[in-house]
């Protein structure tokens, strides 16, 4: 049975949600409203929210879970080539942070691989920046002659990395903008991506299920540790990915 929650409700464990044999598997709560302090709440439970424009909040927890381990990370000979290009160019560079909202509006405009329309609603759009505000949410940004082309933005809870979305104005932008963050994850010390859900196109790149469990126990590993300090991306941090 779904639980309801209002504000004041905490989140349901996540065992009780809902099974493989549902009409939602991994749906876990609904109801409430998407603040800094519920999505601090979520995360650190490995739940996060998805829901369509004119539905209630719904919050997940999905068995099993998409990640991808930095180290398997799948460089195609066409990408290796893409981004050998993208760093020789002087007009070419990644940013972190500098236009956040930008980041998740151009996002919303993109439906995730399956979809139609957008889940990043205006509410999510409103928690996530005052999230970032607080320094959890990031971005990762591609740009080209001095233009916002691709990114992506994720969360970081000490060294855990959750991906939310990704977009692409031009050929391989968003995964320029990946392979930045995977480079980045690795100078850090960050091992896991979560990518919540399987679609082809992380499968492409390296990423696999794991049980709940596992990601769980990584969750709580990890997500203890300290917060990282330099959120810039040095060119440096390409070495990370032996192009």
């Amino acid at each position: 049975m779904l639980t309801w929650i209002d504000d004041d409700s905490p989140l349901p464990p996540v065992r009780l949600a809902l099974g493989p044999d549902s009409d939602a598997p991994g749906l876990l709560a609904a109801g409430g409203s998407v603040t800094p302090a519920r999505l601090e709440e979520a995360y650190r439970m490995g739940v996060f929210p998805w829901f369509s424009p004119g539905q209630p909040a719904l919050w997940w927890s999905p068995d099993p879970r998409m990640v991808l381990p930095v180290a398997d990370f799948r460089l195609s000979h066409t990408l290796k080539k893409t981004l050998r290009r993208f760093i020789r160019s002087p007009v070419h560079e990644v940013r972190i942070d500098s236009v956040f909202r930008r980041v998740m509006e151009a996002c919303a405009a993109t439906p995730r691989e399956g979809q139609n329309g957008t889940w990043i609603v205006p509410e999510i759009v409103d928690a996530y920046v005052a999230w970032h505000g607080a320094g959890r949410a990031h971005s990762v940004e591609t740009w080209m002659d001095g233009e916002l082309v691709g990114g992506l933005y994720f969360v970081a809870i000490g060294r855990m990395f959750f991906g939310e979305s990704m977009f692409s104005h031009r050929s391989d932008a968003s995964k320029i903008a990946l392979a930045a963050l995977v480079a980045f994850s690795r100078r850090q010390g960050v091992t896991l991506i979560d990518c919540q859900q399987n679609t082809g196109h992380l499968a492409s790149l390296g990423a696999q299920e794991i049980p709940r469990a596992d990601f769980e126990e990584h969750l709580s590993r990890t997500s203890g540790e300290p917060r990282i300090a330099n959120w810039s991306y040095d060119a440096s941090m390409w070495r990370e990915l032996a192009l």
